[in-house]
């Protein structure tokens, strides 16, 4: 079976996609999530089949953590985790493992912040709050 859309649907997808990610770089994390939600409303059923439903639930959980929504953050974090490719994704691991953290899931949080570490070294922090990197380091020495 093929993960990947007929060429018309995915530039459609495409261009939602587009428009939220311009939207996200402005800082207008809510309205860039509603084209990200507009462009998963066009991912047919089941969603979790398509490479597509991989990187739009990362943009719909980058932006939904930016924005304090944790929760649908996970959410979106851990149905992506069920897409093509997404296992062994440093970004995904990354944000699902800072979500963890935040909500106080302490051994989740390592695991997944470790996946992320594993994948893409110490630079895939680069850009985040210093406390998920230090909390990596002090958990990885116990």
């Amino acid at each position: 079976m093929s993960t990947e859309l007929d060429s018309a649907l995915h530039e459609q997808i495409k261009q939602y996609s587009r428009v939220g990610d311009a939207l996200a770089e402005q800082g207008k994390y809510e309205a860039a999530i509603a084209e990200y939600n507009a462009a998963w409303q066009l991912v047919p059923e089941p969603k979790n089949d398509w490479q597509a439903s991989t990187w739009i639930l990362a943009a719909i959980a980058d932006a939904c953590f930016l924005s304090g929504y944790k929760g649908s953050a996970r959410d979106a974090l851990q149905y992506a985790m069920t897409c093509p490719g997404a296992i062994g994704n440093p970004f995904l691991h990354l944000r699902l493992g800072q979500v963890y953290l935040d909500e106080g899931q302490e051994d989740r949080a390592a695991d997944e912040l470790m996946r992320a570490y594993m994948g893409a070294g110490a630079d895939i922090f680069a850009n985040e709050s210093p406390h998920y990197l230090s909390f990596l380091k002090a958990w990885a020495t116990l």
